[in-house]
């Protein structure tokens, strides 16, 4: 015996129920997985660590403050340096301190080319921490 509705035949709406029973399913699964594992997570070891104390460095590295002008005139704080003398003026502050930083502020129309040379001559001379100093916001025009 066949069963069927009173509608015509061959039009089945679609129904749009949710089944519960797989979610019921893996919720009971992952209850169950839980309630194995919770005893597991709770169990610990002793161990004993030593104790260290130290106090904080305020020694800060030695900073070299480059900066380039639109003309690719390279200067060391306020000073300028010529680019032949430039990698001697690296050195020095490499051997003065080993963590030197560099932070190089470069014009906005300075010549990438000269800032590339700058960044080689002070990767040669053995810096390592090279910073790009920005202004915030001044790319707005």
């Amino acid at each position: 015996m066949a069963m069927g509705s009173f509608n015509s035949p061959g039009v089945q709406a679609p129904t749009a129920e949710i089944n519960m029973t797989p979610l019921v399913d893996v919720m009971l699964v992952l209850l169950i997985i839980f309630i194995i594992t919770a005893p597991l997570m709770t169990h610990s070891v002793k161990v004993d660590l030593p104790r260290a104390s130290s106090v904080p460095t305020n020694e800060k590295p030695l900073t070299l403050k480059v900066s380039i002008n639109a003309d690719s005139k390279v200067f060391i704080g306020s000073e300028q340096v010529e680019p032949a003398a430039l990698e001697a003026r690296f050195r020095d502050a490499v051997a003065q301190d080993a963590n030197v930083e560099m932070h190089l502020k470069a014009d906005r129309n300075t010549r990438y080319e000269s800032v590339a040379e700058t960044m080689s001559a002070a990767r040669r001379a053995g810096l390592s921490k090279i910073g790009f100093v920005t202004q915030p916001g001044a790319d707005t025009q």
